[in-house]
């Protein structure tokens, strides 16, 4: 295998760190990963810079191996490499690029008056999560690093300086950080000055200067190439994709960048993408951001998705493990996604919460999952299984209610990532939600990283032919699909079982009100 005809991408997610290396018939070749988890230390969501590092590292070691096991040869280079990571959240550094406060990251709620001063300010949504959120949070706290900041960024622009010496981000990432003039393909000029008015900070010189999908974003060095192998056998001098955002390599990964295609992605998190020809108006459920082309999105971003479920899975596994059986983790997540589907509609009087943390969408500061029924409504693993499902893309399907309400224009909707990797299950729940059909490709479990290594592939591949062409032509054209439409009784029992989601909403609010007290 020539590796000059393969790239790599690389995605900092959630729980994983995942590498995925493919050729140059955009099929993967080889992966690795690391996993990890974020803690939450003195009320703050984070993960330590040393963890950044060492999963770095040991994800792309992991690679390695696979890449020696099924080509038999060492993995020296590459036709390019792509960075991706969660978006949002906060790194600040002083000039000399040292990190002057912990890595605060997209789960943090403890912006609420700054993205409330922000959005009345330009007249535009600021979220909680956004960058620009986390520095003017940080300068209303009068936090003692603020007088040393020069700089911040996105833990994928943080990633990729380490690698290149290059203070660039892509434009989807970057529109997580500050909203984007999409006529400019930069941040907003008009709002840059307001901030500016505002609080003498410069954005245009504090956050990393945007790049668009295709454009170069500089070379491995030698301390980059180091860093990412101290093992020594990889060359510097490989080329880099400008380091995006966990939405853009979704949107790339589905083959959702053209309009009125969108996304649904669903793991510890989950948020729809729906590419759009306008702005819309004020709506604090949805944040607009862009393509990794730099085209409009309407993006409804939700904070908690999969942990809860995670959580009872991992019980069941225990009961199992006591009960004398081994059942393997993908088996067993399998066989209780497949049961839910054989729950009721409405989940039969079973009703869940699903915040581990905070959710922007539905203004919590915090989070405890909060499970209930009724004591008439008898407990049944199917429904129990199903509440839990439907609980994940609650909050979600109260953003995409906004957008149909908006007449957003929606031709097609793809799922990916952890929720859609048992068949039918996490498709026939979301398309339950929406009330309309659910497409998942065959690719659609490779995620993030696959998206990532698609946009590295672009940047050496798809001269001359826009992102658009470059995916629906060269990448995508002949790929599987599969498209389920739940049924009209699932999608009505949706319905009902929001009414009753809505309640726990406030059954949440008063549990976290008494066990903060």
């Amino acid at each position: 295998m020539n590796l000059k005809n393969t790239v790599i991408g690389i995605e900092f997610g959630s729980t994983r760190i995942k590498a995925v290396l493919i050729d140059d018939a955009f099929k993967p070749v080889a992966s690795g990963d690391f996993e990890w988890e974020n803690r939450l230390e003195n009320g703050i969501w984070t993960y330590h810079y040393d963890e950044i590092t060492k999963g770095l590292q040991a994800c792309f070691s992991n690679l390695r191996k696979d890449v020696m096991e099924r080509c038999g040869q060492r993995l020296t280079t590459t036709g390019a490499i792509g960075i991706s990571a969660m978006m949002h959240g906060y790194i600040p550094t002083d000039g000399d690029w040292n990190t002057l406060a912990g890595f605060r990251t997209w789960r943090n709620t403890i912006t609420g008056e700054a993205a409330e001063k922000l959005t009345a300010l330009f007249g535009f949504n600021i979220p909680q999560r956004w960058c620009i959120s986390h520095l003017y949070q940080a300068i209303l706290n009068r936090e003692s690093h603020v007088k040393d900041l020069a700089h911040v960024e996105t833990l994928a622009s943080y990633v990729h300086r380490l690698l290149t010496g290059e203070n660039v981000i892509g434009i989807d990432d970057g529109s997580g950080m500050f909203p984007i003039d999409s006529s400019i393909l930069s941040y907003n000029k008009d709002m840059a000055d307001r901030f500016l008015s505002l609080t003498g900070s410069d954005i245009r010189k504090v956050f990393p200067k945007v790049l668009t999908a295709g454009q170069s974003a500089g070379t491995l060095t030698k301390e980059g190439a180091l860093l990412l192998d101290p093992s020594g056998d990889l060359e510097p001098g490989i080329p880099l994709a400008p380091p995006e955002g966990d939405a853009a390599t979704g949107m790339a990964a589905t083959n959702a960048v053209r309009l009125g295609t969108g996304n649904v992605s669903a793991g510890t998190s989950d948020f729809a993408m729906i590419v759009t020809d306008r702005k819309l108006g004020v709506h604090r459920e949805i944040d607009m951001v862009t393509t990794p082309s730099g085209q409009p999105v309407a993006m409804v971003h939700c904070n908690n998705c999969t942990t809860d479920i995670n959580s009872w899975v991992n019980l069941f596994g225990q009961f199992a493990e006591k009960a004398g059986f081994e059942i393997d983790r993908n088996r067993l997540f399998t066989l209780l996604y497949s049961i839910s589907l054989e729950g009721k509609p409405d989940c039969g009087g079973l009703m869940s919460c699903n915040y581990h943390s905070g959710e922007g969408v539905t203004d919590f500061d915090g989070g405890m999952p909060v499970f209930m029924h009724r004591p008439g409504s008898p407990v049944s693993l199917a429904d129990f299984m199903r509440t839990h499902m439907m609980s994940a893309m609650s909050t979600l399907k109260i953003g995409m209610d906004i957008l149909r309400a908006e007449n957003v224009r929606i031709d097609r909707i793809f799922g990916h990532g952890g929720f859609f990797k048992t068949p039918v299950a996490g498709q026939r729940i979301l398309s339950a939600a929406i009330g309309a059909p659910v497409s998942v490709m065959e690719t659609a479990g490779e995620g993030g990283p696959y998206g990532m290594a698609l946009l590295a592939a672009y940047l050496v591949w798809g001269k001359g032919e826009s992102l658009e062409d470059f995916l629906d032509i060269k990448v995508f054209n002949g790929c599987r699909t599969e498209t389920i439409m739940a049924s009209d009784d699932e999608v009505s029992g949706f319905d009902r079982y929001m009414e009753d989601y809505r309640k726990v909403l406030d059954v949440e609010r008063k549990a976290l009100e008494v066990f903060n007290a």
